[in-house]
């Protein structure tokens, strides 16, 4: 894939009931591929009713905060992207998640078939944090363009 020029997008889901071993496996996995991949999103379960993972119990903040911190480290070069369930987090986490090496958020009011925070929600957010933003060349929709923090 890379041959053809093909960039590497590959994370996954948090909060679905997992172990904190689990999550771990995950990120080995991925700091296995030679070389990293070049995106990894990471997202928050978001439950939705009627769905067979609704109701499981929620992923504590900080154990995100260290996949977030854990995949930093183990993918130095990636673009770790905060990615869907933000809705479901307060300021403070998404704050500790981007102080912790998220480098990216989906930028939007919606990810895929999810909600999203509202493009101001975002901005207050990073003037407060004194951060600032560059668009993403891999951008794929317009209506939900990745930013770079």
């Amino acid at each position: 894939m890379r041959a053809a020029g093909i960039k590497v997008c590959c994370g996954g889901i948090v909060g679905m009931g997992e172990s904190r071993t689990v999550r771990a496996g995950l990120l080995v996995q991925l700091s296995g591929l030679d070389p990293h991949p070049e995106s990894v999103p990471v997202n928050l379960l978001v439950q939705v009713p009627g769905t067979p993972l609704h109701g499981v119990e929620a992923l504590d903040g900080f154990e995100l905060v260290r996949t977030i911190a854990a995949a930093r480290i183990m993918m130095p070069k990636s673009v770790v992207r905060l990615s869907a369930g933000r809705t479901e987090m307060s300021d403070e986490l998404q704050a500790l998640c981007l102080h912790a090496g998220a480098s990216s958020i989906f930028l939007g009011d919606r990810l895929l078939t999810t909600p999203n925070p509202g493009d101001s929600s975002d901005h207050d957010l990073l003037d407060r944090l004194g951060v600032s933003l560059r668009v993403s060349s891999a951008t794929l929709r317009p209506e939900a363009p990745v930013h770079t923090v």
